[in-house]
C-alpha cells in the first residue's frame, strides 16, 4: 500500500522565496554572490588553519571544522535554490527531497554539537589554563569531532524515520526553497498531528539541549573571566564574544522554527535563508574580523601565494593581451 502511494508523488513542487518574476533575476545574482562568499570565506579560514603551523590548536581545529560544515549546511540546498531562480517550474524528485531533509538534519545536527565541543574547548582554555593542552588532545579533538558527526547522523536518521514512509498521494507544492521536513509532513495523505509531535520533539531536544549546554558553558566561562583581570583575560573575552555570537546567530532560527513550529510560512523562509546563507557567511568574518592570529596568519598566506606586485602584474598582462 505505502508503495502505492509513494508512486502517486514521485516529485514536489519548490515555490521558493518569492513568486515574483522580476526578482528572480536580482535575487540569482544576489544569492550566486553570497554563495560564492560563503565558499571562499570557509574555505579560506581552512586553508589558514592547515597551512599555519600556529594555528595547530584545538581551537583552531575545532574552528575549521565549523567553517567545513557551514560549507555543507549552505551546500545542501542553495545550489538548486540559485539554478531554480532560472526557471519557472521548480520542481525537485521525491528521492532527492528526502535527501534534502537527510542533510540539512545531519549538518546542523553535528554544528549543534560542534559548537558545544567549542564552548567545552574555551572551558578548559580559560578555567583549566594548566591541564589545557593535557584534556585537549589531538585525540580528544578527533573524538569531539566525531561525536557531533554521529550525533547528527543518528538525529538525522530518526527524522527521516518519521517521513520516509508516509504516504504522499495529492498536494505536493512546499512552500519554501527547499524540503523543509515540517513541511513535507503537512503533505501526506493522512492525519500528521502525531509525526509533527515527533518531529518537533526530536529537534527540541536536540536544539534546546545543546543551547542549554552552552548557556551553562558561557555563563561559567563568563563568571571566571570577570574575576579575572589580566591580559590574556582581555583576550579570552574577545575570543568569547565570538563564540556567543556565532551561537546566537545559529541557534536562534533553528529554535524558533523547530521549538516553536506555529509561526507563518514567511517567517519560516527568512529564518531558513537566515542559517543555511547568512550564519555560514558571517561566521568567517566574525572568527576573522575578532581574531589577531587568524588575520595574521591570512595575511602571511596572502604574502607566501600573492607576493607583492604579482597581482598587478597579472592585470598588466591581461590588459596587454587584450589591447594586443
Amino acid at each position: 500500500m505505502n508503495e502505492t502511494n509513494h508512486s502517486r508523488v514521485t516529485e514536489f513542487v519548490l515555490l521558493g522565496l518569492s513568486s515574483s518574476k522580476e526578482l528572480q533575476p536580482f535575487l540569482f545574482l544576489i544569492f550566486s554572490l553570497l554563495y560564492l562568499a560563503i565558499l571562499l570565506g570557509n574555505f579560506l579560514i581552512i586553508l589558514t588553519v592547515t597551512s599555519d603551523s600556529r594555528l595547530h590548536t584545538p581551537m583552531y581545529f575545532l574552528l575549521a571544522n565549523l567553517s567545513f560544515i557551514d560549507v555543507c549546511v549552505a551546500s545542501f540546498a542553495t545550489p538548486k535554490m540559485i539554478a531554480d531562480f532560472l526557471v519557472e517550474r521548480k520542481t525537485i524528485s521525491f528521492d532527492a527531497c528526502l535527501a534534502q531533509i537527510f542533510f540539512v538534519h545531519l549538518f546542523t545536527g553535528s554544528e549543534m554539537v560542534l559548537l558545544v565541543s567549542m564552548a567545552y574547548d574555551r572551558y578548559v582554555a580559560i578555567c583549566k589554563p594548566l591541564h589545557y593542552m593535557t584534556i585537549m588532545s589531538r585525540r580528544v579533538c578527533i573524538i569531539l569531532v566525531l561525536i557531533s558527526w554521529c550525533v547528527g547522523f543518528i538525529h538525522t536518521t530518526s527524522q527521516l524515520a518519521f517521513t520516509v514512509n508516509l504516504p504522499f498521494c495529492g498536494p505536493n507544492q512546499v512552500d519554501s526553497f527547499f524540503c523543509d521536513l515540517p513541511l513535507v509532513t503537512k503533505l501526506a495523505c493522512l492525519d500528521t498531528y502525531v509525526v509533527s509531535l515527533l518531529i518537533v520533539a526530536d529537534s527540541g531536544f536536540l536544539s534546546m539541549s545543546s543551547f542549554l549546554l552552552l548557556v551553562v558553558s558561557y555563563t561559567v566561562i563568563l563568571i571566571t573571566v570577570r574575576n579575572r583581570s589580566s591580559a590574556s583575560m582581555a583576550k579570552a573575552r574577545s575570543t568569547l564574544t565570538a563564540h556567543i555570537t556565532v551561537v546566537t546567530l545559529f541557534f536562534g532560527p533553528c529554535i524558533f522554527i523547530y521549538v516553536w513550529p506555529f509561526s507563518s510560512y514567511s517567517v519560516d523562509k527568512v529564518l531558513a535563508v537566515f542559517y543555511t546563507i547568512f550564519t555560514p557567511i558571517l561566521n568567517p568574518v566574525i572568527y576573522t574580523l575578532r581574531n589577531k592570529e587568524v588575520k595574521a596568519a591570512m595575511s602571511k598566506l596572502k604574502n607566501r601565494y600573492l607576493k607583492p606586485g604579482q597581482v598587478s602584474a597579472v592585470i598588466r598582462n591581461v590588459l596587454f593581451l587584450e589591447t594586443k
